[in-house]
């Protein structure tokens, strides 16, 4: 794959200053680049590095100033960042989308069809009654249940597992290891101590624009037509457990290990990190943003916060709360000094309890 500084910069927006004519054939840092690729700078404290750079192009911003004669071509735009970014998922849909074609051995069941561009990797199975839209890219080891639907343009990475019923939207990445559609975790609890499996006869539906990364985990939901729902432009880390009946609001991100519990309904633009645990039947409102190794025990009704802790609070009282809890041990030395200095060093034993005090 090929591209010149001309196209780049046609597909970024940008005004060229140097050779639009260059080639460029990769991406790279700007203080490895080398002739044929192309770089960024955002960051002022890498700025010396544009005057050396080996980089046949650099995407600057337009209103940067070089402080020296820079020998490289610079592609300016309004934000060097964001630009880079939208290079980098070009790069990686060309990469992605390129194999093409069935490989074998691999399955496919009956009244299943499959669109344009389809790759289908060896021993991926797809099962009967399977719909996949143009472009679908089915990797070694994946297997589809009957009566999945698939839309364009959508990666199934090496063993991803989707159960029957599943739906998948457009422009949509699964990446390893992943399984969509598992029963959730229903047990009754019998007289004997037992537990009676109930069965989760609901799907899952991914809507368009979703990544999912690798090892992640999405239940079904319980009831035969209820739907266990992921929402336009949600990103998934990896390892993350989404049980039966929850619906993720559009454009939220949840980073990894995080879990959430059955029946919650967590709204959009909301930002989950890392270890946060849910509880079920939650409602979590709009652009919440929740902090590292939470836990969330109540719905969450007004939109806009910013909450921290176990149990979780709002993230400035956290912090004022935890400066305190980090001087206990100092409050705790001195106030022995004030007892001693009360009761003598057999305070133990002559200071009165509170109960003592009241009478």
């Amino acid at each position: 794959m090929e591209f010149t500084v001309e196209q780049i910069a046609a597909m970024l927006g940008g005004t060229i200053e140097g050779d639009g004519k260059g080639r460029i054939t990769m991406l790279a840092k700007i203080q490895d680049a080398r002739p044929g690729q192309i770089a960024f700078l955002s960051n002022p404290k890498y700025e010396n590095f544009i005057y050396t750079t080996g980089a046949t192009a650099v995407i600057v911003s337009k209103q940067f100033v070089p402080r020296k004669p820079v020998t490289t071509t610079l592609i300016r735009v309004d934000d060097p960042y964001i630009s880079f970014t939208v290079l980098l998922e070009e790069y990686h849909k060309l990469i992605s989308f390129q194999r093409s074609g069935i490989e074998e051995p691999c399955f496919i069941g009956s009244g299943s069809r499959a669109g344009k561009g389809i790759y289908r990797g060896a021993f991926s199975y797809i099962g009967n009654n399977v719909t996949l839209g143009n472009n679908v890219k089915v990797y070694p080891h994946v297997f589809v249940g009957d009566n999945v639907s698939i839309g364009d343009n959508v990666i199934l990475h090496p063993n991803v597992k989707l159960y029957a019923g599943t739906r998948i939207g457009n422009n949509c990445v699964i990446h390893s290891g992943t399984v969509i559609g598992s029963d959730g975790f229903g047990f009754a609890p019998q007289a004997d101590g037992s537990y009676k499996t109930i069965p989760q006869l609901g799907n899952v539906i991914i809507e368009d624009d979703v990544v999912i990364g690798a090892n992640t985990v999405i239940d079904c939901a319980t009831l035969f037509g209820d739907s266990t729902i992921i929402r336009k432009g949600v990103k998934l880390d990896n390892l993350i457990q989404i049980a039966h009946n929850v619906e993720i609001g559009k454009n939220t991100v949840i980073a990894a290990q995080a879990g959430i519990s059955g029946s919650t309904k967590v709204g959009e633009n909301n930002m989950i990190a890392g270890q946060v645990g849910i509880a079920g039947h939650l409602v979590i409102a709009n652009n919440t943003h929740i902090g590292a190794q939470s836990g969330i025990s109540k719905s969450i009704k007004e939109e806009g916060q910013r909450i921290l802790g176990y149990p979780a609070f709002d993230i400035k009282e956290y912090f004022r709360a935890y400066t305190v809890f980090k001087k206990l041990p100092g409050i705790s030395h001195r106030l022995k000094q004030l007892e001693d200095r009360v009761y003598g060093n057999n305070h133990e034993q002559e200071a009165p309890t509170v109960s003592e005090s009241a009478e």
